[in-house]
């Protein structure tokens, strides 16, 4: 991977231009083909040029392909309007709100298309409509449209500041992105506590990358991560809850939990959870199951949110639940409740949806009945719709250090023998009286008068 880096400019010896200056690399000094572009992709560029447009492919799948090689993304910047791009493609639908883009759409391959955005700093008007912040920074609206070299001075890193032109295949980097490539390293670009202030969700986006590619933060960037982590309250729930998904669905996850915790940007997205890990509950349950979902992603199974949060909330139940039992509670009232707690604390960081916060809630509770298997309860609880899950994630506990008596051995076993053999295992749980309860009593004769 470094030699392809190494060789994406030619030349030994040559001066390199300093970072924040436009830097053009010819098609024969770098290693971005067509070849490794969509053919969805390739058509809306070429579709914009012809029409008199700049166009380009930018961001990740530029950075992916000077990396390894193996894009997933491609996104387009131009100097057309998202009005002037809907026009020329009618499958596209514009989004968006703080900043309006254009979808096109290609079967199930969706090409971004954003507009060149101006320099929000040099906006004529703070008060304009179409540059609004509130009192944290926090940037609410923002359409400012502007030149391609600003648009490259918006963007969040410097890695992701990398244009792809398809009229002569050469690539332009306005950041110094290259030379950020080169050395493994994420630079936020800009002045890094006001770009975070404009938007937190950017020191997010930070760990998720450093946890992607295995880059390091430039100094200057996570200098002030830690001291404006709190910024994260005021972004709305619904966005934390996608920014989650992204963070621990990229299949680096358990990288990126510990960097979250490095940072201190775990606590805002997981308050009660991080209180309990700071009272001395164990994180095992929630490294073992990002590291599981780390190894279904690298093997191209999917993963379900509600399995990933179950982990994640996990020490703030347990912690939950053992202090109702404390206060007198019985287990399984106690245990109810200290769901209801967790889940409404937990909405209140990041949104979960129903589809997701009811099957989260199976999984639980089916922990406490997973063990009561006598009578017909094991083949009620084998028939439950979230057993599965309920059963994977009592593994998971167990690969994490919690003592639950073999019991997962025994799930294993009572799915995987014959109806014969489930008798005979449900019969070995029942204590001896029971088992021979049902032994015929013997009647006593009467007794003979003398």
């Amino acid at each position: 991977m470094l030699n392809r880096i190494k060789s994406f400019i030619s030349g030994k010896g040559k001066k390199q231009q300093p970072a924040y200056q436009r830097q053009v690399i010819p098609r024969d000094q770098h290693t971005v083909s067509r070849s490794l572009i969509s053919d969805p992709a390739k058509k809306v560029l070429s579709r914009l040029n012809k029409a008199g447009f700049e166009a380009y492919l930018v961001g990740g799948g530029v950075r992916d392909i000077l990396l390894d090689g193996r894009p997933k993304d491609f996104d387009v910047a131009t100097d057309a309007t998202p009005e002037e791009v809907r026009d020329l493609f009618r499958n596209s639908r514009m989004i968006g709100r703080r900043f309006r883009i254009v979808h096109v759409l290609f079967g199930r391959e969706v090409i971004e298309v954003t507009t060149f955005r101006g320099n929000a700093a040099d906006a004529d008007d703070e008060s304009d409509d179409d540059r609004r912040a509130n009192e944290h920074g926090l940037l609410l609206r923002d359409n400012v449209y502007g030149s391609m070299e600003e648009d490259a001075l918006r963007r969040d890193f410097t890695v992701n500041a990398l244009y792809y032109s398809l009229e002569d295949f050469s690539v332009i980097d306005f950041t110094g992105g290259v030379e950020d490539l080169r050395q493994r390293r994420l630079t936020l670009i800009g002045d890094p506590e006001t770009r975070y202030r404009e938007d937190p969700v950017r020191m997010l986006r930070a760990i998720r990358f450093a946890g992607k590619l295995d880059f390091t933060l430039a100094p200057a960037t996570e200098a002030p991560i830690r001291e404006l982590a709190p910024l994260l309250t005021h972004i709305p729930s619904a966005r934390l809850f996608d920014e989650v998904l992204k963070l621990f669905s990229a299949g680096h996850g358990a990288a990126t939990y510990d960097l979250l915790l490095e940072y201190g940007l775990f606590a805002p997205l997981f308050p009660a959870t991080a209180a309990a890990l700071e009272a001395g509950e164990p994180d095992g349950v929630i490294r073992q199951a990002l590291a599981n979902t780390d190894r279904r992603i690298a093997q191209g199974k999917s993963v379900t949110p509600y399995f990933m949060y179950a982990a994640l909330i996990w020490p703030a139940l347990q912690a939950e639940w053992k202090r109702r039992q404390d206060d007198g509670e019985p287990a399984q009232p106690a245990l109810h409740g200290a769901i209801n707690d967790v889940i409404g604390e937990q909405v209140k960081a990041t949104a979960i949806p129903r589809r997701f916060s009811g099957p989260m809630k199976e999984i639980w509770e089916l922990q406490m009945r997973l063990p009561r298997r006598n009578g017909k309860r094991a083949f009620a609880t084998l028939s439950h719709p979230r057993f599965r899950a309920a059963y994977d994630f009592l593994l998971v506990r167990e690969a994490a250090g919690e003592d639950t008596e073999g019991l997962g051995q025994w799930w294993t076993d009572f799915q995987q023998t014959d109806e014969r053999g489930q008798e005979r295992m449900l019969s070995e749980l029942a204590p001896a009286g029971a088992r021979n309860s049902k032994r015929r009593r013997r009647r006593r004769k009467p007794q003979t008068k003398a």
